[in-house]
Formats: C-alpha cells, sequence, structure tokens
C-alpha cells in the first residue's frame, strides 16, 4: 500500500488527498481520528526499514494535526526543537510518498530540511534551540510589518532542561509578539526528563497552575491532553487570538498507539535502527563494559552525560554505581564545568557525550577545564562521519576543536583493544583528555608490529616513499592501502599515533625518513590533525610536503558511514588512490 493510499484511506472519497495542510481543513473529528490510525501505521512499517526516530513522532500525530488546521503553515512559522518529532509534518506537507527512502542516501532527511519543502525552517537538531529562532522571527516579522503571522515553537519537556531554552524565554516574557510555544511534554527527553524542571512539569500536569512560565510573563494554558485533537485545536485557537506570547501545555506520551514503544523499558523506542546485514560489538557497548573495569581501578572516578545515559554507554555503569553518576540533562555547557567542579574537589570526572555535541560546550572546555588544567576526560561518541542522521550530527569538528586547546590531550583508538589502552591511560592522566571513536560495529583489532615513542607502527617496507598517519579506525583501510601501493612499487610506512595531539615527536622522526606525508583523518581537513601534524615538522625544520586526505569544511548530507567515507576517499581504495596521486612521479 502506498503512502497516498494511505492518507486517501483515512479521509475517504470523494474527500481530498491530504498533499498540503489545506487538505485537512474541514475534516470531521472522525475522520481526524481515522486518519491519526494511518498516520501512526505508515510510522510503524516505514521507519523502522530505514532507522530513524519512532517513539517521539508516535506522541505527537494528532498534536501535529492540530498545529496544520489552526495555523497556515508556511506563511505562519513552526519550528520544531531537535526535529526528532517531524516526521508527521513532512507527511501532511507533501512528502507521505518519500518514507521508504527516510535517512538513506538521496532521500528524505531524519530532520527537517529547508531544500525538502518551505514548510521546513530550522535544521539544526540539536536541542533547547527553538525558542531562541522563534523570538528572532516573531523580532523579524514586527520590524517587517508583517502583523499577519505567527511564530510556533514545538519543544519538548526535555528540551527545558537546556539553559538556552531559558535564555529565550527570559526574553520572550517581556515581550507582546504573537509566539506560540508548543510545550510537547511526554516525561521524557532519551530518559525521563532530568531535575526540578522534570519536578516542575510534573506539578503542572497535576493541575499545578501556570507556574515558572506565568512568572516570567507568558500566558499558560493547559494541561492539555495532546491526542484529543478537538482540545489542542481549541488550545491553540485561544493562544492563537491572544497575540502574545503563550504556552501551551500537552500531555502526551511517547510511543503512542504502538504497544512494543509504549512499553519499551529504556527510551520508548526513541530512535530504531533497520536491519542489520553485520552484526558484533559496538564501540559504545566496549566502552561501558571496559567502564565497569575503571570503576573499580578508581574509586574517585564519576561520570557524567547530558540526558544521554543509555546512548552513550552508561547504564551498567550507573546500575553498578548509581551514586557515581549524573545526567545534567540536555545541558552540556552544564556537564562540561560540573566535571570541572568535581575534579576541583578532588574526584576524577569522566563526561560521556556525541561529539557533535561538544561543540555546544567549547567555551566550558576551554576556560573552565583547560585553563584550570583539570583531569577531566571527555568520551566522544558518534565521532567523524555519524551516517544517516545528517549535517547536524556528523563529529567532523571535534579533532579541530580540540587541538587548539592548550593542554588537551586527544586519542582515537582503532580498534577495541587500543580503546581500552587508551581509556586507561585517558582516566590516569593528571590533565584534560578526550577519547573519541565512531558509530557502529567494531572491525578486527589492527595489531602493531611495534612501538615508536608513543606510535604505534602498523605496516612498513625498506623501501621508505611515504608516512601514512592514520586517525583511529581508519588505520585498517590505510594498511589495505598500503599492501596495494606496494604493488604498484611504492614504499608505505602506516603509523597510528594513538594520541593524536599533540603531535608525538616520533611522528616527526618519522616524516624525516620519507619524501612525503599522508594524513588520514574522519575530520574536516582544515585545522585537523594533518595541519597539526605540518606544524610540528615545520618548527622542527623537518622540510616535508605534508598532505591531508580528511572531510571537507562543509556540511555533509546523510548517507551511509561507509558511503561517506568512500564519497570522499576515505575508504581503502580511495587512501591508495589518492597516495599514488600526491606522489610525484607516480599516477596521474
Amino acid at each position: 500500500m502506498t503512502d497516498t493510499t494511505i492518507l486517501r484511506r483515512a479521509v475517504r472519497a470523494p474527500a481530498p488527498v491530504i498533499t498540503a495542510p489545506a487538505d485537512l481543513a474541514g475534516l470531521p473529528p472522525g475522520a481526524l481520528d481515522e486518519l491519526a490510525c494511518e498516520l501512526r501505521a505508515r510510522l510503524v512499517d516505514a521507519v523502522p526499514r530505514t532507522g530513524g526516530h519512532l517513539g517521539p513522532n508516535l506522541g505527537v500525530v494528532e498534536l501535529t494535526l492540530a498545529l496544520h488546521r489552526v495555523f497556515r503553515s508556511p506563511r505562519d512559522r513552526i519550528v520544531f526543537d531537535t526535529g526528532h518529532q517531524s516526521y508527521v509534518h513532512k507527511m501532511l506537507t507533501g512528502r507521505a510518498d518519500e518514507f521508504a527512502d527516510l535517512r538513506r542516501e538521496g532521500g528524505l532527511s531524519g530532520y527537517p530540511s529547508r531544500s525538502e519543502s518551505a514548510h521546513d525552517l530550522v535544521e539544526n537538531s540539536h536541542a533547547s534551540t527553538a525558542l531562541s529562532y522563534a523570538d528572532g522571527l516573531a523580532r523579524a516579522a514586527r520590524l517587517r510589518g508583517e502583523h499577519d503571522r505567527h511564530v510556533v515553537a514545538v519543544v519538548g519537556d526535555g528540551a527545558l532542561t537546556g539553559g538556552m531554552a531559558w535564555e529565550a524565554l527570559n526574553n520572550l516574557g517581556t515581550s507582546d509578539r504573537p509566539v506560540v510555544v508548543v510545550l510537547n511534554d511526554n516525561g521524557r527527553s532519551y530518559a525521563p526528563t532530568a531535575g526540578a524542571v522534570g519536578r516542575h512539569l510534573a506539578a503542572l500536569r497535576a493541575g499545578g497552575g501556570g507556574g515558572v512560565f506565568a512568572d516570567f510573563g507568558l500566558r499558560y494554558l493547559g494541561p492539555v491532553d495532546g491526542h484529543d485533537v478537538v482540545r489542542v485545536e481549541e488550545a491553540l485557537h485561544t493562544a492563537k487570538a491572544l497575540r502574545r506570547p503563550v504556552v501551551v501545555h500537552c500531555v502526551t506520551k511517547k510511543g503512542k498507539g504502538h504497544p512494543p514503544a509504549e512499553n519499551d523499558p529504556v527510551d520508548h523506542m526513541h530512535a530504531v535502527s533497520p536491519p542489520a546485514s553485520v552484526r558484533g560489538p559496538g564501540w559504545t557497548s566496549v566502552f561501558g563494559q571496559h567502564l565497569l573495569v575503571l570503576a573499580d581501578r578508581h574509586p574517585d572516578l564519576v561520570c557524567l552525560t547530558a540526558a544521554m545515559l543509555h546512548p552513550t554507554g552508561l547504564t551498567a555503569f550507573a546500575e553498578a554505581f548509581p551514586d557515581r553518576v549524573l545526567d545534567t540533562g540536555i545541558a552540556e555547557q552544564h556537564t562540561v564545568t560540573c566535571a570541572a567542579g568535581l575534579a576541583m574537589g578532588g574526584l576524577r570526572p569522566l563526561v560521556a557525550v556525541y561529539s557533535t555535541f561538544l561543540t555546544r560546550a567549547a567555551d566550558q572546555v576551554l576556560m573552565d577545564v583547560a585553563l584550570h588544567r583539570l583531569p577531566v576526560t571527555f568520551v566522544l561518541d558518534r565521532a567523524g562521519v555519524t551516517g544517516e542522521d545528517g549535517p547536524s550530527h556528523h563529529g567532523a569538528w571535534d579533532l579541530a576543536l580540540l587541538r587548539v586547546v592548550p593542554g588537551m590531550r586527544v586519542a582515537a583508538p582503532r580498534d577495541g583493544a587500543r580503546l581500552r589502552e587508551l581509556l586507561d591511560e585517558a582516566v590516569a592522566a593528571d590533565g584534560p583528555t578526550a577519547v573519541r571513536f565512531p558509530k557502529g560495529v567494531l572491525g578486527p583489532d589492527v595489531d602493531a608490529a611495534g612501538r615508536l615513542g608513543g606510535v604505534d607502527m602498523l605496516y612498513g617496507t625498506s623501501r621508505r616513499d611515504v608516512l601514512l598517519v592514520t586517525v583511529g579506525p581508519l588505520a585498517a583501510d590505510g594498511v589495505a592501502a598500503a599492501v596495494a601501493l606496494g604493488g604498484e612499487g611504492i614504499g608505505v610506512t602506516v603509523c597510528d599515533p594513538r594520541w593524536v595531539t599533540p603531535v608525538d615527536p616520533a611522528v616527526v622522526a618519522l616524516a624525516a625518513e620519507h619524501r612525503l606525508v599522508v594524513c588520514v583523518e574522519d575530520g574536516v581537513r582544515g585545522g585537523g590533525i594533518g595541519e597539526a601534524v605540518a606544524t610540528a615538522l615545520r618548527e622542527a625544520g623537518v622540510s616535508r610536503r605534508v598532505r591531508v586526505l580528511g572531510l571537507p569544511d562543509d556540511f555533509l548530507p546523510h548517507g551511509s558511514r561507509a558511503d561517506i567515507l568512500r564519497r570522499y576517499d576515505l575508504d581503502a581504495a580511495g587512501i591508495a588512490r589518492t597516495v599514488s596521486r600526491f606522489l610525484p612521479g607516480w599516477g596521474s
């Protein structure tokens, strides 16, 4: 059954097919209820095939229908915080037939995408930003004399644990601009909403009045059953008519209408993965298992996470040592500075965070941790190319960012054995450290033939044409490329620095013995490890050409990790082809 058929069945002939929000006008409540059921059926059928955010979208079906019946997108601006819950919005704005390729290369993005539709406005999928966008959009409309436009920010309760949301509320509360804040309150982010925000919203759900929102100067409407289209519409019409900042508190259930999601004890099927053709231990699980070993060795080890206990591998640690883990909510800046305070207090903090989210706390890493030379370890999951989640989730910038932080040491393990080894070294260090690894399944261990200084020697021949410096899991492809180049008469030495920054003096010594140095990294080329190696050679007076093979200084589209690495010549064939081209007298 095609997507269009599903939506046509819901409204029945001669009612129009739902290809745009205007098609929803005039539908009776019975047709809306049936449409909601059909939308859920489509989500349950499509999302597990491609992977994506299932639970959040199941929870906002009625809410999204009400939004598009009350407001006139794209004239009225609808901003989804994080965008995890935008699939129903996509179906109702003309993209229902495209869900077979959700998150696949060339297909629909898993988040709002400006290139897909005029109804999509904000592509950034980092949390707690929608209220600031909404404030700016409303101010712009007022200054441009566009008095017939409304701005709607759809914000989850988890996003309210982020400080940026409260910075925006601080401004919205003193304005008279027509901003409607739709609070989608399901009591969770990935896990139950952390801290006082969670407790306060629970009190509001129990009928506690306007609470802090009223104190901030916003009108408060609710709580409203977010799965009752008629009641949500009534509240939204009231909010729209007030023409001032209003919070509409909608209580929803994550995973609504799909028992496996409703009953999932971890995160109500927040995100699901497509069937995997290759299975094995993942980087995150190996980290989580080794963390228990480290906890026994270091009684002063404590772990922090920003609302991502399970996704970052901390679940087992939290179960074994509940008093030694802190979930701060979606508050990366606070998380990092809290870790600094823990270190000042004599503990050994480890911050587990996705690479893409560490950039939100760059100032805190620099000024609160590094300036004080504190022994905080950052474990960066999803580093490099993450794949299907697209531009705002690729971990392409951590190497360039951390490289310039004084005193920061960054490790990039190439395999599971090195992950455990480098975690041991990082946690035992007396200053700031970071350990980065990608998303996905681990490959076989790549053993070293020897070690020079702190650098592992992975492959070499008597002929020394090229020094290949590989970063992290690209080592295996680097070795394969070196073998292939050997067949062309090119002698390649492959080394893994392990600690990629600062540059180990052994890398400089090795570079002096080769005609060409090629650095292979899964971060942006600008400011990354290749540039660090080039700088170290210049400072040592070693005159060798350095070429960098990495990611472009641009935002990457969504697609599988393997396909994206291949596109940028970061697989074995691409490395061999590019090295041959870099070496004068070889190749074309």
